[in-house]
């Protein structure tokens, strides 16, 4: 596993880890990642410290120590704006909503979601995971779905 420090478009700074260099490279370019203050996908990796072994022990690897921050020079970062924070906020409690309020059925969505649409099981809220090719045949099929919002702490 690697560690990444990565920074988004708004300059904020988190931190990520990565099975290797190319899965980060490919989680990059694919919109994967998402910043979690901001939600932004347009994410590069930042500078870090490497790992240095200590003494002659080289099994015995430990992250190089950073100035304390009130010694390191100052960055800008920007405050999330409060409009999306309380957009993003909003969409939590729906997706909150719908999940105390429905059944969770998992990867059987699209089964279960044309069950209901064709009287074949009770009609209930359902929700649950589908791949766009998925929901896109059940669009065409006349089935009512709409997606949950996801966001980045759900990916971790």
């Amino acid at each position: 596993m690697i560690r990444y420090r990565l920074a988004c478009d708004q300059r904020h700074a988190f931190e990520a880890w990565f099975r290797s260099s190319e899965d980060c490279d490919t989680q990059l370019t694919d919109g994967t990642l998402a910043c979690p203050m901001c939600g932004s996908q347009e994410i590069d990796r930042a500078l870090m410290a490497p790992a240095v072994a200590k003494g002659g022990d080289a099994s015995v690897a430990t992250e190089q120590t950073l100035p304390a921050e009130s010694e390191a020079p100052q960055k800008a970062v920007m405050a999330p704006d409060p409009k999306v924070a309380e957009m993003i906020a909003a969409l939590k409690e729906l997706r909150d909503r719908v999940a105390a309020s429905a059944d969770d059925v998992g990867e059987r969505f699209p089964e279960e979601a044309r069950k209901i649409h064709y009287g074949e099981s009770e009609p209930r809220g359902i929700y649950g995971k589908a791949t766009a090719e998925d929901a896109a045949a059940l669009v065409e099929e006349g089935v009512e779905v709409l997606p949950l919002p996801a966001f980045p702490e759900d990916r971790n």
